[in-house]
């Protein structure tokens, strides 16, 4: 490239620029100046904008432009998400390049890698402790060959999600050891203090996180001589976002991400941030701020990406976290309380639940994007909806123990194999761990040696899958659940792992077992190529498009779910049967229909509906 058409493409990158932030301007700088009245501060912010745009890519900035063009890039109904840990199913990046042919294979177009920043070995609660937010994990590889993978990803019109971890950093994070060497500066961008005075101030109205395992929300530091907030584990401080420098610097560190072409950025945590005393530090008005000028630099500097909210909350608390149509805060939310009601109705057989759940769902303005999902990285707690239960006599600690109970296999009738997490026996409450296969029998099956039992838990598997890929918003999948991957019980015999039980999950990929998806009536074989179908069947319908309508419809049957979708002359019925009998069903649709899995028609309104499996039933053309 010559001389003047270098200076004509930095003429032109800079009116992009400015035309971007004059767009937003007013916002920016009004939630700006309500949270910090600092102009110095804000013309920082804005001068670190400007340096982020210039160290972007072109070919990024190429995407860009092609993505403000097709807002809804991300909410097309082939979108479908993998969960990955890099080590465990790759080795290292270079791995993960080498199989990146597998993720298409499975039909796969965005994949989620879990937390690979660096972080302190023994001391990163999975990779949560980042002690710097630059530097990939030395065994993972480095920041170089990420960018590489997302460039290879982009390649195959894969889409690349990263965590960021917004609320603390390690101790070990260069501003944390300026910290302990008595630096005010850097004890200003955490939350220190000389005494327990103001802590147990704090301490009376902030709830614990995990209080069985890292009780409290402070801790002593020798090396400073002070207490530092520790919210979530003692070696994770809490970063304060009173103070403007640590919003721009992380801000800074975001867009770097976004820079290496990271296409989604999940925002870990994120109602956390800020925190005031007197309060739960949870969900403050101040949060909601952040959130809206994170996502005004992200479309200032890099509109081709999207932020995606982690708020393990009521959902009460999650909806604001979308903030409002046009002036968004999180592009997608995770659907928390679906994943988890599900799997109550997996254990009660009782879907009243988890159809009002839906309804408020269905209700949310379409714009509203949801990832769904059956499992992930995490636990998976029991945040239900308890004054709705009540109705059925159904109450909170009692309801709890008995879904835990059923997931560990403590019941005749339960052929579940999990383990609990957080065991609080004072507050009497727990979460669960254990992959989508263990939990709905197949490992138990497989262990028994009972072919018909494992079919059984095999349509099972294919029917939350199912019902995943029935709902609006994005799907994704959790690794290993493609192939009906069992829990891993060998992280009991690894120290530093065998004190949280969410490892029985995250087991180490075996590219043996993998293979077997392609020998003809093996279980993973069985899984693999039932999931393919489901997706190839959602790809090929307009009626699975974000667009249509849902809606959840009365079957009067306590124990199959019901969801009709509509799209211009095509109504889908999604029928899913969490009980132990066939029962036959009425629907208000007396007319053609035809089953997109077998392709037989029928008539009528009455159906048979096989216990622990599905229907997808179109009518229309």
């Amino acid at each position: 490239m010559g001389e003047n058409a270098r200076k004509k493409e930095k003429r032109s990158d800079e009116a992009v620029f400015l035309k971007r932030l004059n767009e937003h301007m007013d916002e920016l700088k009004w939630l700006y100046m309500e949270l910090y009245e600092d102009e110095g501060s804000f013309e920082a912010l804005i001068q670190m904008l400007s340096d982020s745009f210039g160290e972007r890519p072109a070919a990024l900035k190429d995407l860009d432009r092609a993505r403000e063009e097709d807002p809804s890039w991300y909410r097309t109904k082939d979108m479908l998400g993998m969960i990955l840990y890099t080590d465990c199913f790759a080795e290292d990046l270079k791995g993960l390049k080498k199989h990146l042919g597998y993720i298409e294979e499975c039909g796969v177009n965005l994949i989620h890698l879990m937390p690979l920043l660096e972080s302190p070995e023994g001391r990163s609660d999975g990779g949560y402790a980042v002690s710097d937010f630059r530097k990939v994990q030395p065994a993972l590889g480095t920041m170089e060959e990420l960018a590489e993978v997302a460039a290879l990803c982009h390649e195959k019109e894969i889409r690349l999600c990263l965590d960021f971890v917004m609320n603390h950093t390690s101790e070990d994070h260069e501003w944390a050891r300026r910290a302990k060497r008595g630096q005010l500066e850097y004890q200003d961008r955490y939350f220190f203090y000389p005494d327990w005075e103001i802590p147990d101030q704090f301490e009376q109205t902030m709830p614990e996180v995990f209080p069985t395992t890292a009780p409290g929300n402070f801790t002593w530091c020798e090396e400073a001589g002070k207490v530092v907030m520790t919210t979530f584990y003692p070696y994770q401080w809490d970063l304060n976002y009173r103070n403007p420098v640590v919003l721009c610097e992380m801000t800074a560190n975001l867009l770097y991400l976004c820079n290496q072409g990271i296409d989604i950025i999940r925002l870990d945590a994120v109602p956390y941030i800020w925190k005031t005393l007197g309060t739960n530090c949870r969900n403050l008005k101040e949060v909601h701020s952040l959130t809206r000028i994170l996502h005004l630099a992200v479309e200032i500097v890099c509109p081709g990406t999207l932020l995606l909210g982690e708020v393990v909350m009521e959902p009460v608390e999650v909806v604001p976290y979308f903030g409002k149509v046009g002036k968004p805060e999180c592009d997608m939310l995770y659907n928390v309380t679906t994943m988890c009601t599900m799997w109550h109705t997996v254990a009660t057989k009782d879907v009243r639940l988890l159809r009002d759940q839906l309804d408020k769902v269905f209700a949310l303005p379409k714009e509203y994007c949801f990832l769904n999902y059956l499992r992930c990285h995490d636990d998976i707690g029991w945040g239900l909806d308890y004054e709705f239960l009540k109705q059925f006599g159904q109450l909170e600690i009692p309801h709890k123990r008995y879904l835990n109970d059923y997931f560990c296999g403590n019941y005749p009738d339960s052929d579940a194999r999990g383990e609990l997490y957080n065991d609080d026996p004072r507050l009497k409450d727990a979460r669960l761990c254990g992959t989508t296969a263990s939990l709905v029998g197949i490992e138990a099956a497989e262990y028994e040696r009972d072919q018909e039992k494992l079919n059984r838990a095999i349509r099972y598997d294919l029917m939350l899958h199912a019902f995943l890929l029935t709902l609006r918003g994005l799907p994704i999948l959790y690794g290993g659940d493609e192939i009906g991957q069992l829990n891993d019980y060998s992280y009991h015999g690894v120290p530093g792992k065998r004190e949280d039980s969410r490892y029985i999950h995250r087991g180490r990929r075996s590219w043996e077992e993998t293979a077997l998806r392609r020998l003809d009536g093996s279980r993973q074989e069985k899984i693999f190529t039932g999931l393919k179908k489901l997706e190839q069947i959602r790809a090929a319908y307009d009626v699975f498009l974000d667009e249509a309508d849902c809606e959840t419809i009365d079957l009067y049957n306590d124990s199959v779910l019901g969801i009709k979708r509509q799209y211009g002359d095509q109504t889908l019925y999604g029928l899913f049967h969490f009980g132990t009998q066939d029962v036959t069903v009425g629907v208000d649709d007396a007319g053609e229909k035809r089953n997109l899995l077998t392709g037989e028609v029928s008539k009528g309104d009455r159906i048979l509906v096989p216990a622990g499996d599905f229907l997808w039933l179109l009518s229309g053309r």
